[in-house]
């Protein structure tokens, strides 16, 4: 049986047609007069060309709301042989960083009057892969945002070719044309260099599940500050993202390993490594410091508070967005610099103290 794929698509609201009587919906040339622009000057602004002064684009976005103009993305399809409608195949949207990046994906397409379809995929192979990819080929897509940070997903989609335009988002490796990434290793040599700092003979991990090009890159970024350092580095224990597996996986690494600092790949593991710290009598972070990785809007709420590494997903959506459309419009300009993680402290670490008879 082969596996299924589920789609969900969402398009921006098309115009509303003509109804007898109504006031006629403003134009193009309307923008234009108010602004003082030729029309081919507000079609730029409107297409984000890069050849469009500051000031010229905000007389003419100014003109726009004031007049309550919308595009006609139909005639525009006529004119350009665009549909306006981008292609999203997503893996793992479930976890908070995939789900911010499709929201920032969303977001920017919407606001630049492109549509969206979603494929979200459960098995991930090549046959799967080729036949999302095809599905969305056939529903007359602009381009493809591939929001898939597995490895698995990385191999499937490696070597095949796709009729239109394809990003993909993968955690961990370098920012090249076709992919957008987080420069993950970085943050997580950030956050164990930090614990190191701070005095900690050595820095425990508590790594995401196996199979996830950022469980990958938060490894070996640990592993590079604890070799930079000289210190040690422990068995990996892995989780599965959640905050149950944190707890249970947390209570084996505190009973058996008993780390004075540890970091958590993600912030819900870290929150499940609190509760098992509280229910072992151990206070954090007088016992044990601890750092998160993602920055969830409640890490600062958690008690105590998270220090954490905070990534912009929905930055890293937005850059999907405007890099396919970049390669649509066969502009070929030099990615952006990678996005890069930065630590947020809060209460949940502290200097090193020694204690009698205290492991590291």
């Amino acid at each position: 049986m082969q596996p299924s794929l589920r789609e969900v698509a969402v398009r921006t609201s098309p115009e509303s047609p003509d109804v007898v009587g109504a006031p006629q919906a403003p134009r193009m040339i309307d923008v234009a007069r108010l602004a003082g622009v030729s029309q081919q000057t507000v079609s730029r602004v409107l297409n984000r060309n890069a050849y469009v002064s500051r000031e010229l684009q905000e007389r003419v976005e100014r003109a726009v709301r004031q007049l309550g103009y919308r595009r006609n993305n139909a005639a525009r399809a006529l004119v350009t042989r665009q549909t306006m409608h981008l292609g999203v195949v997503t893996v793992g949207a479930m976890q908070y960083g995939p789900a911010q990046a499709l929201f920032g994906i969303a977001e920017q397409a919407r606001e630049l009057g492109y549509a969206t379809s979603l494929v979200s995929l459960n098995d991930i192979d090549r046959p799967t892969m080729r036949r999302a990819l095809d599905h969305l080929v056939a529903d007359a897509v602009d381009g493809i945002v591939v929001l898939a940070p597995t490895i698995a997903a990385a191999d499937a989609v490696e070597g095949l070719s796709a009729s239109v335009p394809l990003v993909m988002f993968e955690p961990g490796v370098s920012d090249r044309e076709r992919t957008i990434a987080h420069d993950e290793v970085l943050g997580a040599q950030i956050a164990t260099r930090y614990l190191l700092d701070l005095g900690h003979p050595t820095v425990h991990h508590l790594a995401g599940p196996p199979g996830w090009l950022g469980t990958d890159a938060r490894i070996e970024g640990w592993r590079r500050a604890l070799m930079a350092a000289g210190s040690a580095a422990g068995p990996v224990l892995a989780g599965d993202w959640s905050a149950e597996s944190g707890h249970e996986v947390g209570l084996r690494m505190l009973q058996r390993q008993r780390p004075t600092a540890v970091f958590a790949a993600n912030d819900q593991m870290a929150l499940g490594l609190l509760k098992a710290a509280s229910e072992l009598g151990m206070h954090v972070p007088e016992d044990v410091s601890v750092v998160g990785f993602d920055n969830v809007p409640e890490a600062r709420y958690y008690q105590p508070a998270l220090t954490t590494m905070h990534l912009d997903f929905m930055e890293v959506g937005r850059r999907c967005v405007d890099r396919v459309l970049q390669l649509i419009r066969g502009s070929g300009s030099m990615p952006e610099p990678i996005e890069v993680p930065y630590l947020i402290p809060r209460d949940s670490t502290a200097r090193y103290r020694p204690k009698p008879g205290a492991g590291a």
